[in-house]
This record gives structure tokens, sequence and C-alpha cells, in this order.
């Protein structure tokens, strides 16, 4: 099979038409450079030139070559050069793992930010619940994840991206809805949409340490794993809820969000996590777009 060097050869005789000239351009003497042509006809078992002491002609078979060599060359340089992009994290592909609650706001401005920064590495999102995630980021099926920060600090490195309070979910005509602000004394008693102990575990256990710490008990309805799911049964009066204040995004109408009274430890959080030992390079690229994005309360 021919070699690289041997089209290379090729294309600047054919295009120079002058062997001198070729050898030159190429930064060769005239014997290598005859060489290199001789060992791309014997291996094609045809004859590219037609050469005299005067002049140098493309045969009818170096004609019809002569695209094609251009072309595989052209392959070769794009190859090297999307290798060479790849391993600086130009280019490439990363699995992002997200949870549904950071799709409504953090996650549509770093698809943004990160298309416009890095275009050349396509983002494959993945929806799954932190715990999903963890398990999907340790067999390798995802590079990266946006997680609850409920996880093992010294298996993955992670970045905390956002810090939000929570906020009163409540029906337009419920009393609540006309304050200003909301105690958490005022939810003792209530009938509450509370988070699944399972699929949402940290917001399950921020809640009840929230509520434990301010000596009240709400009156638990039901227990739901997605925050619009949550909003929905909200709505329909069926009690009131705590989410974090990304949830505006949705415009769920017929439900009015209230904070709550400054002094209550409601704060959540949403953390960036990968592997410290993935050999994906397009992660650091990913990181640096997450370091600009990150935002506090």
């Amino acid at each position: 099979m021919f070699e690289l060097s041997h089209l290379r050869c090729f294309v600047a005789v054919a295009e120079e038409l002058h062997f001198g000239r070729a050898a030159a351009r190429l930064n060769l003497t005239q014997p290598p450079l005859s060489r290199q042509i001789q060992l791309l006809e014997h291996t094609l078992d045809v004859r590219l030139l037609d050469r005299t002491s005067r002049s140098v002609r493309l045969t009818r078979a170096g004609e019809n070559f002569l695209p094609e060599a251009r072309r595989l060359l052209r392959l070769a340089e794009g190859a090297a050069l999307a290798a060479r992009r790849t391993a600086s994290g130009e280019e490439g592909s990363i699995a992002l793992g997200f949870t549904a609650a950071s799709g409504y706001d953090f996650l549509p401005r770093l698809i943004k930010r990160f298309r416009a920064e890095a275009p050349g590495i396509d983002l494959v999102l993945k929806e799954m619940v932190s715990t999903d995630q963890f398990e999907s980021l340790t067999a390798g099926r995802i590079d990266v994840g946006l997680v609850r920060p409920t996880f093992n600090r010294r298996e993955f490195q992670s970045l905390c991206v956002v810090r939000e309070p929570l906020l009163l979910a409540a029906p337009d005509d419920h009393p609540l809805a006309a304050a200003p602000e909301v105690r958490l004394s005022d939810l003792d008693r209530q009938p509450m949409v509370a988070y699944s102990p399972y699929e949402a575990r940290y917001f399950y256990d921020l809640l009840a340490t929230l509520f434990a710490s301010a000596a009240i008990t709400p009156r638990y309805v039901q227990h739901i794993s997605q925050v619009h799911s949550i909003l929905g049964l909200v709505k329909a009066g069926i009690g009131l809820a705590l989410v974090p204040r990304a949830a505006r995004n949705l415009g769920f109408e017929g439900v009015i969000l209230r904070p709550l009274a400054l002094g209550a430890p409601s704060i959540v959080e949403l953390h960036a996590i990968w592997r410290p030992t993935s050999a994906n390079p397009a992660i650091d690229t990913l990181r640096h777009t997450l370091r600009q994005l990150t935002v506090t309360a």
C-alpha cells in the first residue's frame, strides 16, 4: 500500500510539472523525490507521469489519480487536526446527566454558553435523578452530572454551581399567597406536598431538618419526586409546597411563589460532579464554562 509521503510527492510534481521545483517545495533533493514517485507507480502498477529530460506531464491515469490523491491528503490532515483538537479538549463529546429541576434555569444557560464557547464539543444530555447519576458516573455511562449534594466527595470531584433559596408554592386563592413573605411557623399543621424519600432524598432530608428546627409539624398529603409535578398538585389545591427558586421559570398559572422569612436555613445547592480519573479531555473545557456560570442565592 502506498504511503502519505508518496502522495505528497506525486501531488507536488503533478502541480509543478517540474522535479526541481517540486523537490524544493518539499525540502528534498531530486533523487529521493524520484524514488518516491517510482514506489507509488510500482504500488499502483500504473504509470502516472511521462517525463523526459525537458518536460514532465501527467498520463491519463495520473490526471484521474491527482484529485483522489489530494482528497486523501485532505482527509489525513483533517483526521490529524481532529485528533489534536480532541486531545486539547476543543472537540469531542460529553455525556451530561442532569436532574429535572436543573433544567428549569441552570441547564439552559449552561448549554447556551457552552455551545458558544466550545462549538466542537457535543453535549449528550441524560435526565436522571441524582442517585442514578452517581451510579452512571461510576460505571462510566456519563462524564459529568448535575446533582444535589448527597454524594461521596472522595469518589468524585465537584463544583457547587447554584445556591438558591426555597420558596413557598401556594394556590393563588390560599391566604398565604397574599403574604409578602412566609414564616415557617405559618406552615404548622398545613397540608404539604412533600418530596419522595427515595427519588428526591436531598429535598426530603432538607425539609425534615428545616421543619424540625422550627418545631413545626406539617401534614404531608403526597410524596412526589419532581418539582413540576409538585406544582401541579399545588395548583389543584391539594396542599402547599417548598420548591427551589428556579421553579419560577416554569410559570405555573394558578400558583403563587412567596419567599420565606429571613433567617430560615432554606438554601438548596446544585453541584457539578465528575470522576477525577476520567480520560475525557473535553471535561476540562466544560469545567471552565461551569466556573463562569456559578451563581449564588
